[in-house]
């Protein structure tokens, strides 16, 4: 199995940036990709970002040219540089983990709150 420890989230200015982290443990050798979901309340989770074993980048539109998505192999870990943020990002954002076989991992989230 894998487990997924998420860190970064708070509370910042429209305009402003933050960059989150999720570190990956266990059987970090199997992963495939890995992706950040977000979900706000009372709405279903949206997918925002995708790195593949390959290293092929995903974005999605609402997100694209502002935020990056990239990694670190020698700490299993997967950083969202989030830029120019707005209102409408606010939300819980989840790292997911698909290993070889098609199982998938959630981290705990972590609250984005970007206010005006």
């Amino acid at each position: 199995q894998v487990q997924l420890v998420e860190s970064g989230g708070a509370l910042v200015q429209a305009g402003g940036s933050l960059r989150l982290s999720c570190a990956a443990s266990g059987r970090t050798f199997s992963i495939n990709a890995m992706d950040w979901y977000r979900q706000a309340p009372g709405k279903e989770r949206e997918w925002v970002a995708r790195i593949l074993h390959d290293g092929t980048i995903e974005y999605a539109d609402a997100v694209k040219g502002r935020f990056t998505i990239s990694r670190d192999n020698a700490k299993n870990t997967m950083y969202l540089q989030m830029n120019s943020l707005k209102s409408e990002d606010t939300a819980v954002y989840q790292c997911n983990a698909i290993i070889f076989g098609g199982v998938n991992y959630w981290g705990q989230g972590t609250q984005v709150t970007v206010s005006s």
